[in-house]
């Protein structure tokens, strides 16, 4: 297994203002679907959005829309053009995307230096978006975490299932042993009803009040919608396939918050 890369915090950029990282810990619990949903929500405002495949292993952003950029960040890695010439907009959803390249686990091992040089450029490029959402892989690897840094919040994604708690705990614990001051907010997906997701919300809020003596808001809770499945079978973002599906709706009440945020 290659060794993640290594991040000297000198070289590491000042986070930005304007960018939100989707992490989750555990794979499985819809982090993609909600990145791609929540790019469109944000563009649906007449925001200029940046959606960012940070799955350096398993890049599926792509695969969700329907998409085949003639440039992705594998060109961009190997220095055949910029990150900004990276960017494909998406003609329906509104919102800008650089796509990994689906399955392209070579992207994992990238060596320390030019990850550096990613974070840069990417930190350089986020300005000229009204929001930046980072989709990042599952895991609590090392560059997860330096990519998540970045942004100004972190939304951890998790379900009612004991092994997604386990893991978002996990990442929390890490991110928050970090940096303290990091804004840390907690999503529920796939939850039956909003008090359901409320219930497990507080499990999570219970473990990181006794053992990291911190209260992480939640953000918003998103309930469990068949036409999910729909929309990402036909490579459709939810929003346009099922605009007032119960996911959608709760999605746009996500975006609300984060346009709140301060």
């Amino acid at each position: 297994m290659s060794e993640a890369p290594v991040i000297e915090t000198a070289k590491r950029p000042q986070r930005c203002a304007n960018m939100v990282a989707v992490a989750s810990g555990k794979g499985g619990v819809g982090k993609t679907w909600l990145s791609v949903t929540l790019s469109q929500a944000l563009a649906k405002d007449g925001r200029r959005v940046l959606l960012f495949d940070g799955d350096l292993g398993l890049a599926n952003v792509d695969i969700q829309l329907g998409l085949q950029p003639g440039r992705d960040l594998t060109g961009a890695l190997a220095g055949q053009y910029s990150l900004a010439e990276a960017a494909a907009t998406h003609p329906e959803a509104g919102f800008d995307v650089i796509a990994g390249r689906s399955g392209s686990g070579g992207l994992a091992g990238l060596a320390a230096p030019r990850f550096s040089s990613l974070l840069q450029d990417l930190a350089a490029l986020s300005p000229r978006y009204d929001s930046t959402i980072l989709d990042l892989g599952a895991g609590l690897e090392r560059s997860v975490r330096q990519l998540a840094a970045l942004a100004a919040t972190s939304l951890i994604v998790a379900t009612d299932e004991p092994t997604s708690l386990t893991d978002a705990y996990a990442f929390i614990k890490l991110a928050h042993r970090q940096d303290p001051k990091a804004d840390i907010r907690i999503v529920i997906n796939m939850a039956g009803s909003p008090a359901e997701g409320e219930r497990t919300y507080a499990t999570l809020l219970k473990a990181c009040e006794s053992f990291l003596k911190i209260s992480p808001p939640l953000a918003g809770v998103i309930r469990r919608d068949p036409r999910v499945k729909d929309a990402i079978r036909h490579q459709i973002p939810t929003l346009t396939r099922h605009p007032v599906s119960d996911a959608a709706k709760d999605v746009e009440k996500l975006a609300q918050h984060l346009r709140r945020r301060g």
